[in-house]
């Protein structure tokens, strides 16, 4: 059975945000599948990073925001200016890349208010997070601990998908028994995003399933994205 992301049953006054910065390229751009992938990788593994960790210097906000409505605001950036953001401390993660494609690359900062921002991730820009949707993964099936379907009824841009994914996985990471997570860990927290066929879907045999509020990119409360381990 299911377990549905624990979202807007409870918030701060003031909303509380995660920030991931996907790196888009101007000269060698990432594929859709490749980056969400990395943003879902990045975001298990701020989780698990020894400063989000109980003593560390972010489980404070991490605690914080987990607390709360649990969000995720994706925004875009390259050179400079995504150089001087990753100096405020994160976690990145990149993968994938080939002779067409540069490979993709997502950032998660600790979590904090949603206004106001620090300069340095106000800078970055949450519009055109688009990525061309070249090819599926190249993550062998075999090779991957948690599989992230979305679903087959959506188009979501790939911004909108990447949070979803990330949603998917900090579910995962949360509630898998702690041998999985073990077995998660030492795989460098593989993971495969796909797209659901009509049948899986209807299956609904996931563990993990995420439903979104509806206020971008969908109508009211919809069920984006589940997974699986």
């Amino acid at each position: 059975m299911s377990e549905q992301m624990r979202r807007h049953e409870s918030d701060h006054e003031v909303p509380w945000s995660l920030p991931i910065v996907l790196r888009r390229s101007k000269s060698k751009i990432a594929r859709h599948i490749d980056v969400l992938e990395a943003a879902a990788t990045a975001v298990v593994m701020f989780l698990d990073d020894p400063r989000s960790q109980l003593g560390g210097e972010w489980h404070e906000a991490v605690d914080y925001w987990r607390d709360g409505a649990i969000r995720k605001v994706v925004r875009r950036g390259d050179g400079k200016k995504l150089e001087d953001a990753r100096e405020l401390g994160c976690v990145s993660v990149s993968l994938g890349g080939d002779e067409e494609f540069g490979a993709a690359e997502a950032l998660v900062f600790p979590p904090g208010p949603v206004q106001p921002l620090p300069p340095e991730l106000k800078k970055l820009q949450v519009s055109g997070t688009e990525f061309p949707d070249a090819g599926e993964s190249s993550v062998p099936a075999a090779e991957a601990v948690v599989l992230i379907e979305l679903s087959p009824g959506l188009d979501l841009t790939t911004g909108k998908a990447a949070a979803q994914c990330g949603h998917a996985a900090q579910l995962a990471y949360e509630q898998m028994p702690a041998e999985a997570l073990r077995q998660w860990r030492d795989s460098g927290f593989s993971l495969r995003v796909t797209t659901a066929s009509e049948r899986s879907w209807a299956d609904n045999a996931q563990q993990v399933s995420v439903i979104d509020a509806g206020f971008t990119e969908v109508d009211g409360p919809t069920e984006t994205v589940r997974a699986s381990w």
